[in-house]
């Protein structure tokens, strides 16, 4: 959807539409039908159509992050009066963010109407306006925010600036979804530090290379999802052997995105397909400060295990993308996919966050409990 924003912005829907998908309370689950009063009703399907509209925002706004960094990628939605619908997200850095892109489409329909937008908005001038002053208006009489955004330039000010001028503003709709959506934009902004994917391609049986010493694991559905990965990272980085050993450009050859900054540990030749690159000799805490504060949002690792291990025992992941492929590698040759430890200090719990088919093999994404 994002990718057709001009044409998304033009669109418009039918708000009945979207109130029919709504449970109806005057029967169950279970088909028992029963007596409800208007008023339970009424709030049921309020809720019920907020959340589907914040649903509908998070949609828009898929694929403004190839385009909006190091903006965050923001869709939302205004619903004017008569039901229309008109959705926005947001552009290159430096033109109009989600909010005002909606607004435009909606025209004079945005008097009145409520707006959906999936991150809090900006109150400060930048490269462009506040968008609550472009909400104030275009006389938005409602506001529903998705997440308060914790850049220390909004942080609160836009939801208080809205309220002071008499906007109803709810906060929180649909938080965990967005959240998810947002993760990597709130972690840089709260910890002024990348958010770390770790992307490693193995087998069943936990192996990242082949006895044969074959360059492919996965298939080509999977190398394909990985230069997506990359297209959403603002730097890569892998380790100087696996750079010998391989040559990668790391690149996103196989998708329309932007290639990310590529970043070794240790040093290269000038003749490696990796250059230009930022070789780094120090600390990993020490990178992923110079790095946020260079503006990096997310940093994906795919080197080998010892990148992967060193960055995975001192807690530096938030996510991890496993790459699973139906080979059982056996021997034992092939490397693992971490270091193995004498001890449990590296063993971390986690949750599986999704799981996919990628033709032949499977993605798992996992995520570290609050604490290894």
């Amino acid at each position: 959807m994002g990718a057709r924003t001009a044409e998304l912005c033009m669109r418009s829907l039918c708000l009945p539409c979207f109130r029919c998908l709504c449970p109806r309370p005057a029967s169950s689950a279970r088909g028992e039908p029963g007596k409800h009063d208007n008023t339970t009703k009424e709030i049921v399907t309020v809720k019920t159509l907020d959340e589907q509209m914040m649903r509908l925002a998070v949609d828009t706004a898929v694929d403004a992050r190839l385009r909006s960094r190091p903006n965050p990628w923001v869709g939302a939605v205004v619903v004017a009066i008569d039901g229309q619908v008109f959705c926005g997200a947001t552009m290159q850095p430096g033109e109009a963010h989600a909010e005002v892109v909606a607004i435009q489409a909606a025209g004079v329909n945005s008097q009145g109407a409520t707006l959906y937008t999936t991150l809090e908005p900006c109150s400060h001038t930048g490269k462009t306006g506040p968008c609550t002053q472009a909400i104030i208006n275009a006389k938005i009489s409602r506001v529903v925010v998705g997440i308060i955004d914790p850049d220390k330039q909004v942080a609160g000010n836009g939801i208080k600036q809205l309220r002071d001028a008499g906007i109803t503003v709810e906060v929180g709709v649909e938080e965990t979804l967005v959240a998810q959506q947002l993760a990597p934009y709130l972690h840089h902004r709260r910890t002024g530090r990348p958010y770390v994917i770790l992307k490693m391609a193995m087998t069943l049986d936990g192996r990242v290379a082949m006895p044969d010493n074959s360059q492919w694991i996965t298939g080509e559905t999977a190398r394909k999802r990985v230069h997506q990965l990359r297209a959403e990272s603002d730097a890569i980085l892998v380790g100087a052997g696996t750079v010998r050993a391989d040559n990668p450009s790391l690149t996103t050859r196989d998708v329309h995105g932007p290639s990310p900054r590529r970043v070794v540990l240790g040093n290269v030749s000038p003749t490696d397909k990796v250059n230009p690159c930022l070789e780094w000799n120090g600390s990993l805490p020490d990178l992923l400060d110079t790095l946020g504060n260079e503006g990096v949002i997310q940093l994906m690792v795919e080197g080998g295990p010892r990148v992967a291990t060193s960055f995975h025992n001192e807690q530096l992941i938030d996510q991890y993308v496993l790459h699973l492929a139906p080979i059982i590698a056996g021997g034992s040759e092939s490397p693992h996919a971490l270091v193995e430890s004498s001890d449990m200090s590296s063993m971390m719990n986690g949750h599986i966050v999704s799981t996919q088919v990628l033709d032949n093999d499977i993605e798992i994404i996992l995520e570290p409990a609050s604490t290894y």
